[in-house]
């Protein structure tokens, strides 16, 4: 931080919203989280883990109005319907001590129909790492959003996982949820040219405007990384401090290469 003259730690996870780089796949998350709401219906965001779908999904949440729509953020496990029910009581701050499956899902529903209708705050659930849930969950999931014999569609669900995600809506029990999928995107790790473009973002943001990695420093990390933001960042600060400790300003591709020895 002192040798460089950082503001604030570089290339961390803590990134406030109005920081995010708004890059074109962010872009498509964004148009396809809005389509999914505006109908109330199913989107799907995949990518491998560290290619920022989390920052492209808080993206999109920060353009709902406060006032007219309540986020609902779930992040998924392995567990039973069951796990998964009180998980979304909690995020809808309900105190229940019932383990029925029904009861928790007549409670759900209740608290979702209060929220469009009387609250007129417009429900949006995101599960985070969905690939994690179980098919049997798959199978009842798309209960939640029936209402008046599926003709009110209060309570748009957006699924956040891994590559599989969609392989898991392929079976058959899954087939109710995946019939109300209307829009997807895959995010995919980043080009060189976004690469220079993200590391100079994320300099800026820490207070510095001059360029601190050579050309081929900026190649080494787009290929070490694969393209995926999160390995990318821990490249960027590792080969910084390694440029630090050799009080070199200008980050080569050998100090990344130092970095990368760190990660596993």
């Amino acid at each position: 931080l002192n040798f460089f003259g950082f503001t604030r730690e570089p290339f961390g996870s803590d990134i406030e919203i109005g920081h995010i780089l708004e890059t074109q796949e962010v872009r498509a998350v964004s148009d396809r989280f809005d389509y999914a709401v505006r109908l109330g219906a199913i989107g799907l965001v995949t990518g491998e883990v560290g290619s920022g779908k989390s920052t492209a999904l808080r993206f999109a949440l920060s353009r709902l109005h406060p006032s007219e729509y309540r986020p609902l953020w779930v992040t998924a496990s392995s567990g039973s319907i069951l796990e998964f029910y009180r998980q979304l009581t909690n995020e809808l701050e309900v105190e229940t001590n019932t383990f029925s499956r029904a009861v928790l899902l007549r409670v759900i529903r209740s608290q979702i129909l209060d929220l469009a209708t009387k609250s007129k705050q417009k429900p949006v659930l995101v599960i985070d790492e969905a690939s994690l849930l179980r098919i049997a969950v798959y199978a009842e999931l798309h209960t939640l959003t029936q209402f008046e014999a599926d003709s009110k569609p209060y309570l748009p669900i957006i699924l956040v996982g891994q590559n599989n995600l969609v392989d898991l809506l392929g079976y058959r029990t899954s087939v109710p949820l995946a019939s109300r999928v209307v829009a997807r995107y895959h995010l995919q790790g980043v080009t060189r040219q976004d690469m220079d473009s993200y590391l100079q973002h994320h300099l800026k943001i820490a207070g510095i405007s001059q360029p601190l990695f050579s050309e081929p420093a900026v190649t080494a990390i787009q290929q070490g990384s694969g393209g995926l933001l999160r390995r990318a960042n821990h490249l960027a600060r590792g080969a910084l401090i390694a440029a630090a400790h050799e009080k070199i300003q200008l980050v080569s591709a050998e100090h990344v290469r130092i970095a990368s020895t760190e990660l596993v």
